[in-house]
């Protein structure tokens, strides 16, 4: 199996006018397993193999930020899985995100809190040439504040781990 790929920002994205000015952005690039799903399909389906570390993660990451009145995100595995893609509808929560925007060639989910802004771009695209469809997983972060730097001094060395890893079973 092949590991993700860091990767610009993808030019066709919605998430690139999103980008400018961030604080923070990412983005890992991997063939897909299941070309025919939609981008919300992609998510919902890396979301139910969510690694149980991850949700204890979110875990402390709940209880510490509470202590500074910050939202209570959840965890990742937090979601209706009975519930198709075709039912969320833009301002739901789809696990520790709010779905923003949704079309057959990418997803948007994000959180706004005010400490910072996450917006979570899984993006489809097929390769003319070759045939192959690829699923872009890009982050981008707009600090508010001095609690938001403080915030992501741990969390962005984390966010590339976790980022990766889900990215990685996008072709799984």
């Amino acid at each position: 199996m092949s590991e993700p790929k860091e990767v610009a920002l993808p030019e066709q994205s919605k998430i690139q006018a999103i980008a400018s000015g961030a604080s923070f952005y990412d983005a890992w690039e991997m063939p897909t397993t299941n070309p025919d799903l939609a981008p919300l399909e992609q998510f919902l389906r890396v979301m139910k193999q969510t690694p149980k570390w991850f949700d204890r993660l979110m875990v402390l990451r709940n209880r510490v930020v509470r202590l500074f009145g910050l939202k209570d995100l959840g965890a990742f595995s937090e979601m209706d899985e009975s519930k198709p893609s075709s039912e969320y509808k833009t301002g739901d929560r789809v696990g520790i995100f709010t779905l923003i925007e949704n079309d057959q060639n990418e997803v948007l989910l994000g959180d706004y809190d005010n400490h910072l802004s996450v917006v979570v771009s899984i993006h489809k695209k097929t390769d003319a040439s070759t045939g192959s469809t690829f699923i872009t997983v890009s982050t981008v972060v707009h600090v508010k504040n001095w609690l938001g730097k403080l915030y992501m001094i741990p969390v962005a060395p984390a966010h590339k781990i976790i980022a990766k890893r889900m990215t990685k079973s996008i072709g799984i």
